[in-house]
């Protein structure tokens, strides 16, 4: 029996070592397997050296049981007490790898293979691998010799003897010898197969970079070509048989279980192309068809096994298209959208443990290198390695890459790799999934040498990884640029105006030459300001990109910083305020518009922070008109205070602009607005509260200059058209009426003449020439159009509507709405309109019919000369003409005996007459999709060219723009005018049926 005293020392020792249950650990070493060597000292001290000591103790036994006979356990027992490198290796690989310690115990003499410590065991290649799989002559002979081949690369790389890129590059040399064995027996099994073809196995992804991990899908393309004299076509087939047999080999599920999965979807066409094509046919794919992705795919390209003359020629002939890659469209943002979409697809439960594909993962370092790799590659052939890290090196010794930033990099690239194969060896499992369990978590953690408080500073250790790469993965591509105009540190490779001019090019800059002189402008010096500036633009440059015209961008920013840079609010916002400098890149690359009214008053940056409500928002019509207001009373003058109400327009519609756009492109925090007609309404009835705020205090304004405090008239102004319905885009004219009352004991001319000079000072003040946009007022609406009153009395209005009035005069009422000056007189006005444009009977058939003649008539003869009727918003079929017309027929129509239609608002309407059942809920949705869409393009091209517009750009960058702004990413300007005609077309049947044929 054991003495208390000598268990209570054990357990203490045990503890000491790192074990977690020292009992069981105790009750182990008793066992008759360890009872010779339990009180060795070297052997305690080398199990607590491993990543775990239970694990490795456990597995110890196993491997201890499994031997064949007591001299076979002797044996080992000998060897381990008195081979410190077996030791070492063995304990070390059983204490990080359960599945190694059951491929042990399965095969009990597999520990050998550990024995030898010759200098060339400890870097095998190609064909020491090869040799220790050359006795399997079937896929569960090749397993057992893979896995034992596996042991010792385990055993290297727990001991410390190679680092992380020696064990990924052992790896993709054993699987480079596997698929040779795989090959091999493929072959055997099927020699005239073999007989008739050459068949090339090309490796991609990290078994071609030669950096492949313990556990990972092996990609591959295979190439096949006839022999002499061999018909292709049976060629080809014989040799999709054997690529699809050793593919088998290694994947399929046997009693020693699977090696890897053998992926072969890399290949031209991906799972729905031919899974082994000819050097022609692949060749043929990628200059015609390829996408940006597969070239970035082929820098790993490397000929691995079967025919390797002819993987060679494959290589040679597929390289100067990848080197190519760069001058391809949309490159960048290509490749950087390719980034996003892989971090959008990882399930939300699994993105903060996510080691290769979340933000300040893995593959954020390798699409970096290799995006500057593709853009460099073509004129430095140093750059053209399939190695991550060599790369990386390469790079940085060319002066592409910031040679702190690449230190940072290859650092944090090693540790996020060295968890990921500690995680996958403990069950060769492939996962990239950090573990959550506090016992996975300590293992994982003292295998990478953490050992005072192994789950803490693991923690500590991946995130401050990950936060370099998050930091510096991005701004890899965009800090060299200023390095190269900048003052740098001595020692320092300045990246050359030949690269710089390239990278930029890459990046859509039409004018590098520009682009770097605006660059140097604004990072060179040793001042603060120009520190800021080096600390921003990185990021700056990647949102400009982003855009259909980084060039504008990159000038906007740079006339905004000439103007602000003294200010001391100005870097601080954008360097502080999270939200302030993505709004700013978007809004100064996505046209002339916004732009060009920040630079009238360039301190409006101010407005694109994140606010009392921490988003960019347009401010309500009751705080504008106030504002507005309170200015006006400032005043000196009729001029001065119009001045002013024109000042707090322009900065509005800046403000109104910057939340479009921001919405309609996103930004990293918050995703573009999905609800296209929520960004209509919001642009509509921003822009119609402030025209209407800037009416009131424009009139307020005029009578005070005039009149003092009243008027001798009452007076009010309606809003019609868009501007009543709340619906104005930034380009559009305000429509209204104006209507006065001669106040009580005033002479009607006096009356009449001071309504008229209200009018005329009114249109006059806010059309002056000045920095701030005009604001056009358009009374044509009014009775007998042009040639009628600008102004009437309510009398005179009650009169013509009911004398005169025409049927199209009643539709026009349809959108009246008081916008400014007396209350009660608008009020009235209403009154008057709404039997006329809501008739208690419907209309008459004379009415629709005269409704319908006018429509037909402004179709034929308001388009405009050699415009495309079907890419024309306003009057092009399914336009906002055809369904505003529509709706106010149902409006008309109905009104009287439907509430809900009795809205100035056209949205609103439709929805009302749905839920009338007036239209079904398809038609509806048909109609309110393309009046949300015309009305969003009309937006983005006063967006886009700083003008209105009814039709699609014809300049290509433009049209570009407004596909953007749109939702549609580069290289899809067809997509969006092929989907703009199909819901107009969709539209006109809709129109074709309500309006003229209903």
């Amino acid at each position: 029996m054991m003495a208390p005293g000598r268990r209570s020392s054990t357990f203490t020792r045990l503890l000491r070592h790192g074990f977690t249950d020292p009992s069981a650990a105790e009750r182990l070493l008793d066992g008759p397997e360890l009872s010779p060597v339990r009180d060795d000292p070297f052997l305690l001290e080398a199990l607590g050296a491993t990543a775990d000591p239970d694990l490795a103790l456990h597995g110890l036994v196993r491997l201890l049981e499994a031997q064949p006979g007591p001299t076979a356990r002797q044996e080992l027992l000998d060897t381990l007490i008195a081979a410190k490198p077996l030791r070492d290796r063995l304990l070390g690989v059983l204490g990080a790898s359960a599945a190694l310690a059951d491929h042990l115990a399965r095969h009990p003499r597999d520990w050998e293979a550990l024995v030898t410590y010759e200098p060339r065991d400890l870097h095998p290649g190609v064909e020491e691998f090869e040799r220790g799989l050359a006795e399997a002559t079937d896929p569960v002979l090749l397993r057992v010799a893979y896995r034992r081949c596996l042991l010792s690369i385990a055993a290297r790389d727990v001991c410390g003897t190679t680092d992380l890129a020696e064990t990924a590059a052992e790896l993709a040399d054993l699987a480079t010898a596997t698929l040779r064995a795989a090959l091999r027996l493929a072959r055997t099994a099927a020699p005239d197969d073999a007989a008739l073809c050459r068949l090339a196995v090309i490796a991609m992804g990290k078994c071609g970079g030669h950096e492949l991990n313990y556990v990972s899908d092996v990609d591959v393309i295979f190439v096949g070509e006839a022999v002499e004299g061999a018909d292709e076509d049976k060629a080809l087939r014989a040799a999709t048989k054997l690529a699809s047999h050793m593919m088998r080999i290694c994947s399929e599920t046997t009693v020693e279980g699977s090696i890897w999965p053998v992926d072969a979807n890399l290949r031209p066409e991906g799972r729905n192309g031919p899974l082994v094509r000819s050097l022609s046919s692949h060749l043929a794919y990628y200059q015609r068809w390829a996408k940006t992705w597969e070239f970035q795919a082929l820098l790993k390209a490397r000929p691995v096994a079967g025919d390797l003359e002819l993987g060679a020629e494959y290589v040679a002939a597929v390289e100067p298209l990848v080197w190519k890659a760069a001058e391809r469209e949309n490159f960048v943002v290509d490749v950087q959208r390719m980034r996003r979409r892989v971090v959008e697809n990882i399930p939300a439960a699994e993105i903060d443990r996510e080691l290769k594909l979340a933000p300040g993962g893995l593959r954020d370092v390798e699409f970096a290198v290799q995006l500057l790799q593709l853009v460099h590659g073509r004129a430095d052939g140093s750059l053209r390695s399939g190695t991550t890290l060599d790369a990386l090196q390469a790079l940085a010794a060319g002066g592409y890459v910031g040679r702190t930033d690449a230190t940072q990099l290859d650092a944090a690239y090693r540790f996020l790799r060295s968890m990921e194969h500690r995680i996958q060896l403990y069950r060769l499992r492939r996962t990239h999934l950090v573990p959550e369990s506090e016992t996975d978590l300590r293992r994982l953690g003292r295998s990478l040498g953490l050992r005072a408080d192994p789950v803490a500073e693991l923690g500590r250790e991946w995130k401050r990884h990950a936060a370099v790469v998050r930091r510096l993965h991005e701004k890899l591509f965009y800090r060299p640029l200023l390095d190269a105009v900048a003052q740098l540190a001595p020692g320092e490779t300045r990246l050359s105006a030949k690269a710089a001019r390239e990278r930029l090019i890459a990046l859509g800059y039409a004018d590098p030459a520009a682009a770097m002189r605006h660059l140097e402008a604004l990072a060179s010096g040793v001042s603060r300001k120009a520190a800021i500036q080096r600390t921003l633009l990185p990021v700056l440059l990647g949102w400009f990109a982003d855009s259909a015209d980084p060039d504008a961008g990159l000038l906007n920013f740079r006339k905004v910083s000439d103007a602000l840079g003294k200010t001391p609010w100005y870097l601080r916002l954008l360097r502080d305020e999270g939200a302030a400098a993505e709004n700013l890149a978007r809004v100064l690359s996505a046209g002339r518009l916004a732009p060009d009214l920040l630079m009238r008053a360039p301190e409006a940056v101010a407005l694109l922070g994140d606010g009392e409500s921490g988003r960019l928002e347009p401010r309500t019509r009751g705080p504008l008109e106030q504002e507005i207001l309170a200015a006006v009373k400032r005043a000196g003058g009729a001029v001065q205070a119009v001045t002013a109400a024109r000042g707090v327009r322009r900065r509005e519609l800046f403000r109104t602009a910057a939340v479009d756009i921001v919405g309609s492109y996103g930004t990293e925090g918050q995703p573009a607005e999905a609800d296209q007609g929520a960004l209509v309404d919001l642009v509509g009835g921003a822009v119609s509260d402030l025209t209407a705020a800037t009416l009131a205090g424009t009139l307020h304004a005029v009578v005070r200059e005039g009149w003092g405090d009243a008027l001798p008239t009452r007076f009010a102004v309606i809003g019609m058209g868009r501007f009543g319905g709340h619906e104005l885009g930034y380009g559009s004219d305000a429509d209204v009426l104006f209507v006065h009352e001669p106040r009580e004991g005033v002479d009607e001319r006096e009356a009449a003449d001071a309504a008229n000079k209200v009018v005329s000072e009114m249109r006059r003040l806010l059309q002056i020439p000045s920095a701030d946009p005009p604001l056009l007022v358009d009374a044509d609406l009014r009775p007998e159009g042009k040639s009628g009153p600008l102004v009437r009395t309510l009398k005179s209005y009650e009169a013509y509507y009911r004398r005169w009035s025409l049927v199209w005069e009643a539709q026009a009422l349809l959108r009246a709405e008081p916008v400014a000056g007396d209350e009660e007189l608008g009020g009235r006005f209403i009154a008057l309109a709404d039997p006329l444009r809501y008739p208690a009977n419907g209309l008459s058939e004379e009415a629709v019919r005269e409704i319908r003649r006018l429509k037909a008539r402004m179709e034929a003869e308001r388009l405009p000369r050699g415009a495309d009727p079907k890419l024309h918003t306003k009057l092009g079929p399914g336009g906002l003409s055809d369904v505003e017309w529509t709706v106010q027929l149902l409006q008309m129509r109905h009104g009287a005996s439907t509430a809900g239609l009795r809205t100035t608002r056209t949205r609103e309407a439709l929805a009302a007459a749905r839920a009338a059942g007036l239209i079904t809920q398809d038609d509806a949705a048909t109609l309110d999709e393309a009046w949300v869409l015309a009305t969003r393009v009309r937006n983005a091209v006063m967006l886009v060219r700083g003008r209105a517009g009814d039709t699609f750009p014809s300049d290509p960058r433009e049209l570009v723009a407004v596909g953007r702004y749109l939702g549609y990413g580069p290289g899809r300007v067809g997509d969006m005018l092929d989907d703009y005609r199909r819901t107009a077309r969709l539209a006109r049947g809709v129109v074709d049926e309500l309006f003229y044929g209903g």
